[in-house]
């Protein structure tokens, strides 16, 4: 099989959607594997470090896709690269079609095979989604607390706190990955920090874990409204795989919020947490509604991308290598890939975007 990577060209992305380390594993198993120039450098490898490994280098993406027959990214393909799918392409990439009809419209349109990684499902963990999440839960804090400056129109609290002084409050909606992630960070910071889920079970691992340092509350109407009220940062971290994020922070709300408070929306991916969600950049990564903050960047690991490279790369590898070595229609009995199936032979499969978009 050809397989191909190009270089990332969605707004301040610098991740690689293929290290070099995972290439070679892959021209080792036989296949051709063609780089685009330049694809790894906002990672820090360089085209001379995939030429080493056996890669060829190609000058233009347009080749890339043309020559492949599976491309691996990182991002969705942006609305300029539509023109470049073709029949019985495989796709394996992070995709979030339940916010993105025009690109789900078109991978049907051109008959496209699309394997998304971040509704890959094994025994109810998401692998291939996991360490973005990782990544995304700990820089939510990190943003949360630099962008809590007063500088920035934040709430001027330093997360800590001193002798004598409050500590910054964190409001965390959401107990998976990204919600412990960002416990983690947050009680590091030696934040006063409220986490929200439905799941008890989440709830009592983080109290079992962090003590008396978390207070945890079953996430209802009531809950959720005198948290997001009282916190200087709102971490977004709810997550419906494959489905559009529910909107759990209400317009109301925002009015009942200190001023300058933070929303740090880890949600936007899937639509975001609010009904003022929207994405946002790294250039320019906060807005106001009223005198809220929202930080709406859809690619925050793409801030770190050598660790978020490789960490994603460690995932997505072993599937990827299954598709190439078997086949697509042998790799899709395992179901773990199968799971991932979005589009095949110009139709939806994925249950949830046919609700969505096919029975309107």
């Amino acid at each position: 099989m050809i397989i191909g990577c190009v270089k990332e060209i969605k707004k301040y992305e610098f991740r690689v959607g293929l290290t070099p380390n995972a290439a070679s594993e892959y021209v080792r198993s036989g296949h051709q594997v063609l780089i685009e120039n330049g694809a790894g450098l906002g990672s820090g490898f360089t085209d001379e470090q995939y030429e080493a490994l056996g890669c060829e280098m190609v000058s233009d993406a347009k080749s890339v896709w043309s020559r492949s027959d599976m491309i691996v990214k990182v991002k969705e393909p942006l609305e300029s690269e539509y023109a470049l799918f073709k029949e019985n392409l495989i796709l394996y990439t992070y995709l979030h079609l339940a916010s993105n009809e025009p690109l789900y419209q078109a991978l049907k349109q051109k008959k496209v095979l699309s394997v998304a990684y971040e509704t890959m499902e094994y025994q109810k963990t998401l692998p291939c989604l996991e360490p973005m999440s990782m990544v995304a839960g700990r820089l939510s804090v990190v943003e949360g607390a630099k962008y809590s400056e007063a500088f920035f129109g934040g709430t001027g609290v330093l997360m800590s706190g001193l002798p004598g002084t409050p500590r910054a409050k964190v409001t965390i909606i959401g107990a998976g990955i990204v919600g412990q992630s960002a416990c983690r960070m947050a009680v590091g910071m030696e934040a006063n920090v409220t986490v929200l889920d439905i799941d008890t079970k989440r709830l009592g691992y983080l109290e079992d874990l962090y003590h008396n340092k978390v207070h945890t509350l079953y996430s209802n109407q009531e809950n959720l409204k005198k948290s997001i009220v009282e916190a200087d940062v709102v971490i977004g971290a709810v997550l419906i795989p494959g489905d559009a994020a529910p909107k759990l922070i209400k317009d109301e709300y925002l009015e009942l919020m200190k001023p300058g408070a933070i929303i740090v929306d880890v949600a936007i991916d899937q639509g975001g947490i609010s009904n003022f969600s929207k994405v946002t950049y790294h250039d320019n990564p906060i807005y106001k509604v009223g005198h809220v903050l929202f930080y709406g960047v859809a690619n925050m690991p793409g801030s770190v991308p050598k660790t978020s490279s490789i960490a994603l790369n460690n995932a997505t590898l072993r599937y990827g290598l299954e598709i190439a070595n078997k086949g697509i229609d042998q790799a899709l009995l395992n179901p773990v890939i199968h799971s991932g199936l979005q589009t095949r032979d110009g139709i939806g499969v994925y249950p949830t975007l046919i609700k969505l978009f096919e029975n309107k």
